[in-house]
């Protein structure tokens, strides 16, 4: 009958699979806070090896207290970053010794049980050879208010940026110290970066410089011997420098711990920009803080940025690597 034909044809329907272009390039320019490059941030830790061939490995236990540790010291520094989720993640590697008979001749229920803590498993592949399982843990984060984006733009006056950086113990570069008015001949005031930073220490927390235009500059992963893979501080001075001389705008990207855009932090500082008159200082009151004393952050600074030496009588440059206080060394 019709019904049962069309009963039939009803069970046999499915529903089929089509292709829709998508905009990629125009999408990633256009959305994009930062044009073609994510807003997903992520610290990949290895296990820690046992002893010093790395063939053996804490428990992923052991590996999962270092990622909550590392997270909870951020914070406590002033980091404005949150969790966003923990995940395992797992890495091929040649095992061999001990370590590959232990591993791959597991067969007992018991000893397959225990994988679910061991952060290094094996088997044989169909070769003979012994392939290890490392398993790692990446910890997903994100800043507390999204991130904000500054330009700092040069002009031919300018004799120095006008502020310093620094790094923590867990691997972020943040800004250590910042001219003021009062200070001739930097570009950081006129971008509304003095008053970010001074919003920060109102808030007691760090400025954390997330990105140099379109590569970030955030800790991504830490050793099997325990060391943190981050940003070097003295090259990233180096190019900052290079574009004070070249004259090229540099814009920086900083975690955000609220909600403010980068019109209304100009706003802000054209605003809280005191007069000529009210602007002479003593270089001693110039390198201080808001409340005339010198911040902790700023004593810590490790005065490890270069300085480029431009010959007047040719083109060529060369770098001098100084140890020295604030302000002198300010970019």
């Amino acid at each position: 009958s019709k019904n049962t034909k069309a009963a039939a044809a009803l069970r046999n329907a499915k529903i089929g699979s089509s292709y829709e272009a998508f905009p990629w390039e125009r999408k990633m320019t256009d959305l994009l806070p930062v044009p073609n490059s994510s807003r997903f941030l992520s610290l990949l830790m290895l296990p820690q090896a046992a002893d010093e061939s790395q063939t053996r490995y804490l428990c992923l236990e052991d590996t999962l207290a270092r990622a909550d540790a590392w997270l909870m010291s951020s914070q406590s520094s002033g980091v404005p970053i949150v969790q966003k989720n923990v995940q395992i993640e797992p890495l091929l590697t040649k095992i061999s010794g001990d370590t590959a008979l232990s591993s791959v001749n597991m067969g007992s229920l018991g000893d397959l049980a225990n994988v679910a803590t061991m952060s290094l498993y094996g088997f044989e592949d169909y070769h003979g050879v012994d392939i290890g399982i490392v398993r790692a843990v990446r910890l997903w984060y994100a800043p507390v208010a999204g991130e904000l984006a500054l330009e700092i733009k040069l002009q031919p006056g300018d004799t120095r940026l006008g502020f310093a950086i620094s790094r923590t113990e867990e691997g972020f570069i943040y800004v250590s110290s910042v001219a003021d008015e009062s200070t001739p001949g930097v570009a950081s005031t006129r971008s509304g970066l003095l008053e970010l930073y001074r919003r920060a220490r109102r808030a007691s927390r760090l400025l954390v410089v997330s990105r140099v235009g379109r590569d970030k500059v955030l800790p991504w992963a830490v050793s099997a011997a325990g060391d943190v893979r981050c940003a070097d501080t003295v090259s990233l001075s180096q190019l900052l420098s290079l574009h004070r001389h070249a004259l090229r705008p540099v814009t920086l990207g900083f975690l955000m711990w609220e909600d403010l855009s980068a019109a209304a932090l100009l706003r802000s500082a054209g605003a809280s920009r005191p007069s000529a008159a009210a602007a002479v200082m003593l270089p001693a009151q110039a390198a201080a803080g808001d409340d005339g004393e010198a911040s902790s952050d700023e004593i810590a600074f490790d005065g490890d940025g270069p300085e480029i030496v431009l010959s007047k009588d040719s083109d060529d440059c060369s770098f001098r690597f100084q140890h020295i206080g604030l302000p002198d060394s300010w970019l």
